[in-house]
């Protein structure tokens, strides 16, 4: 498999959030993966461009990590084929906000980030994360959603061109979780990532993505295009719920049950 930045490689349309003017932040082609006689991943192809929010859905073993793991470049070793272009500035925000518990909450956003202006830079994040005020907290005085918040901003002050995102708030509360997706709705519309979200929730997946994807047994079998339900989502919009059950019935659950 080789996989390289800096470089693009196949074009593709995506959706109407990022036009086909909008560079590639990532293109994935003919990727798959094996672990042992089982086929995990089989020759998938996707790309996200600047600016686009991409939600993948599935139900566990779907190979969701799997592919999301070979775009960060940390499956080395493992068996597969493909080609990936990813952009040279890349984050990861993941479950378990990662902090490092001997540190304080700005040397955390900064972690890795040399340069001057580096304090300065973490001090606008935090910011804009809502934490202005905290640069010196520890992490254990932070609630998981603050935590969470800090892991935002350590991700988003490098302005990553493409931003992976592996169920962030699925250890969260639903009331936290639903003020933490107004949140990256909002840092994504200031910095302009592209973005691919990793969850289980089909809600969080509409009410965030421009772009959903459901992927099964290695392979992609829904694809949907959400760009025309606006800004401002809603459970009671029918395109809302015309979309949940479609997402639904391609993940082979039956929508009147939920």
């Amino acid at each position: 498999m080789a996989k390289v930045t800096g470089q693009l490689i196949d074009r593709a349309v995506t959706s109407a959030a990022a036009p086909e003017s909008a560079p590639e932040v990532l293109v994935v082609r003919g990727l798959s993966r094996g672990f042992g006689e089982r086929t995990v991943l089989a020759n998938i192809d996707l790309t996200i461009r600047a600016g686009e929010f991409v939600a993948l859905l599935g139900r566990s073993g779907s190979g969701k990590s799997t592919l999301l793991r070979a775009i960060a470049g940390l499956d080395n070793g493992v068996a597969g084929d493909g080609d990936l272009y990813v952009a040279p500035s890349t984050s990861v925000v993941f479950q378990d906000s990662r902090l490092l518990p001997w540190a304080r909450v700005l040397p955390n956003v900064t972690l890795g980030l040399g340069g001057r202006g580096a304090t300065a830079a973490g001090r606008r994040t935090l910011s804009d994360v809502g934490l202005a005020g905290r640069e010196n907290a520890w992490p254990t005085e932070l609630s998981g959603g603050e935590q969470q918040r800090v892991a935002l901003a350590r991700s988003l002050v490098r302005q990553p061109q493409l931003l992976l995102a592996d169920e962030p708030f699925g250890a969260l509360d639903a009331l936290t979780r639903i003020r933490m997706h107004g949140l990256l709705r909002d840092l994504c519309a200031k910095y302009r990532p592209g973005v691919l979200l990793v969850t289980h929730d089909v809600d969080e997946a509409i009410t965030l993505a421009d772009r959903v994807l459901v992927l099964d047994e290695g392979r992609f079998v829904a694809d949907r295009d959400l760009t025309g339900l606006g800004p401002q989502r809603s459970l009671r919009d029918p395109d809302f719920v015309s979309h949940r059950e479609a997402l639904l019935r391609a993940l082979g659950v039956d929508a009147d049950a939920t």
